[in-house]
């Protein structure tokens, strides 16, 4: 008997689809405080599933890995957290003599401004330091903020453990339910799609984490070769927002640049961070994510920023964090039907094409 094939309108079919993304912006936009911590309890799953397989070849429990990997998640986690805390407190001490600082960078701009225009607006007693100090110390609590809003609230961050454990305990019953909603297809063409989508997400965030670790290193060498304190925190603070594309480099850069330039007696400092950051970025741009994380994501520079700006506006930071290698599954899915393959070549980089030669004797002949 000869299926029928349902035939719809090509301007129906544009208008599904923009229902479809309506009605999906807006699921996610109400399921931020669930949502969040699934998928962020679904990729620390798929980061430690490596170490739970080996774990199990020697036959220890499932119960016991997931267990074993959940405390390591969260023994690294809170050590991040503990490490940024102790810092940020410390940074009271040495704004101590900001004030004094600011002067005196506000006497030599009225010495450089009297002598090379005849300028004298005598800013150093217009300057107000105790407005700056109340309002860095009004805006201290934003920090913690920032630290929620990465995660959607604090029940997030009890919930992540929580799905991290279970994905971890039922990812072969996960695999099964895939199985059984691709019934028509080849079971095990199914299971090697499962698998090479969790190896995807496995590289990225592997090359992603030997690429943040190589930042480490070298923004803490340059940090301290030029003579800034705390050092390691801004290193290594910097090597973590790398992972948000364009902007996270871009914050990771800013706060050194004002510390240096608000403690440190030298002008010059302040440039010297600049230098040593566009130096490093320029190497993590050209050598470092092309080698390492190399085409795990293989998705354009538009559609990059574009998902980047979609996912802040929707779940914020996470969302800023979570979009790239979403997108890089999404992609991987979409290449496997031929109806969807547009969306794969939208997301993914221009293939060029050699096209060949054409000689002059055959144009004139045409």
């Amino acid at each position: 008997m000869e299926k029928r094939t349902f035939y719809l309108p090509p301007y129906l079919k544009a208008l599904t689809v923009m229902l479809f993304i309506i009605v999906l912006v807006y699921l996610l936009v109400i399921g931020k405080s669930l949502l969040v911590p699934l998928f962020m309890g679904g990729f620390f799953a798929v980061l430690f599933t490596p170490m739970s397989n080996w774990l199990e070849n020697y036959r220890v429990p499932r119960v016991v890995t997931g267990v074993v990997s959940l405390l390591l998640m969260i023994g690294i986690v809170v050590g991040l957290v503990s490490f940024i805390i102790a810092n940020v407190v410390s940074f009271a001490n040495d704004f101590e003599n900001v004030s004094d600082r600011l002067t005196s960078i506000l006497i030599q701009l009225e010495t450089w401004l009297a002598s090379s225009f005849g300028v004298n607006e005598k800013l150093a007693e217009k300057f107000n330091s105790e407005v700056i100090l109340n309002y860095i110390n009004e805006n201290s609590s934003s920090i913690s903020a920032f630290a929620l809003n990465a995660i959607g609230s604090l029940t997030g961050l009890i919930l992540i453990p929580i799905f991290m454990f279970f994905f971890l305990l039922y990812r072969d019953h996960l695999t099964q339910m895939m199985v059984k909603i691709y019934a028509d297809k080849d079971s095990s063409l199914v299971k090697m799609r499962i698998i090479s989508l969790r190896k995807l997400v496995q590289n990225y965030i592997s090359g992603v984490g030997k690429v943040m670790v190589i930042l480490a290193v070298l923004n803490i060498t340059a940090y301290s070769v030029i003579g800034v304190e705390h050092a390691i925190f801004f290193g290594l603070l910097g090597a973590i927002l790398n992972i948000i594309p364009y902007i996270g480099p871009l914050i990771g850069v800013i706060l050194p640049v004002v510390y240096s330039f608000l403690t440190m007696d030298s002008l010059l400092a302040p440039v010297f961070v600049l230098i040593s950051y566009q130096v490093i970025q320029t190497l993590e741009g050209n050598f470092l994510t092309p080698k390492i994380v190399g085409g795990n994501v293989n998705l354009n520079a538009f559609m990059t920023f574009l998902g980047l700006l979609i996912g802040g506006s929707i779940w914020g930071v996470a969302g800023m964090i979570l979009v790239i290698p979403t997108m890089a599954i999404l992609r991987e899915i979409f290449e496997l039907s031929e109806s969807t393959q547009p969306f794969a070549l939208l997301l993914g980089e221009e293939k060029t094409e050699t096209k060949p030669s054409t000689s002059t004797d055959e144009i004139e002949h045409d």
